[in-house]
């Protein structure tokens, strides 16, 4: 068997629950380091700055594309910035944890152009109908984003061929245990 890479980029459409896969992997996982995203977004109710995000100004984020900071970033939907900072991910790597990257499909391509080692792990939802619901069912969204959303994520959805391997997020527990078993890391390890 090879080498679990030290960094995993977890990527799919939205609402697919991404994040939610995150939160769960923080709580039970606590080997995993998290690379943080900055992003021009506003935080969601619940969300911590530092920890779901750093939430920044489009100003500070011009900045730091200017210094070639980020390892990856993309505008998404057509409107917020979001960026993984490359100094965080390198550190990270240098001292030999197991990191993980949850960002968006242009992101993840970025990423397989500067960080050839890491591995990509496509986050898919057991129907396109339960994708709807779930995007519905969060409320965060108007008409319009919900619409927005939908439209990019039949564009996400087809880009999994480019993906090393596709986990069925149907089961928040057992989407993280292969994940974590991906990772190089025991899923019986629960924190």
């Amino acid at each position: 068997m090879s080498e679990a890479p030290q960094a995993t980029v977890l990527a799919g459409p939205t609402s697919v629950g991404k994040s939610t896969l995150s939160k769960h992997i923080r709580i039970h996982y606590p080997q995993v380091h998290f690379s943080v995203s900055a992003t021009t977004r506003p935080s969601r109710p619940g969300e911590v700055d530092g920890e779901d995000y750093h939430f920044i100004d489009r100003e500070r984020f011009d900045q730091l594309i200017a210094e070639d900071a980020f390892l990856e970033w993309a505008t998404v939907h057509g409107i917020h910035r979001y960026g993984t900072l490359q100094s965080t991910v390198e550190q990270a790597v240098a001292e030999g944890k197991r990191v993980l990257l949850e960002i968006d499909l242009q992101g993840a391509r970025q990423v397989r152009d500067r960080l050839p080692g890491a591995q990509f792990v496509f986050l898919a939802p057991p129907s396109f109908d339960d994708l709807v619901s779930r995007l519905i069912g969060r409320g965060t969204e108007d008409e319009g984003e919900r619409q927005r959303r939908l439209r990019t994520a039949r564009i996400e959805l087809a880009a999994e061929p480019e993906f090393d391997v596709t986990i069925v997020n149907d089961d928040i527990d057992r989407a993280a245990r292969e994940l974590i078993s991906l990772m190089g890391l025991d899923p019986e390890t629960y924190a």
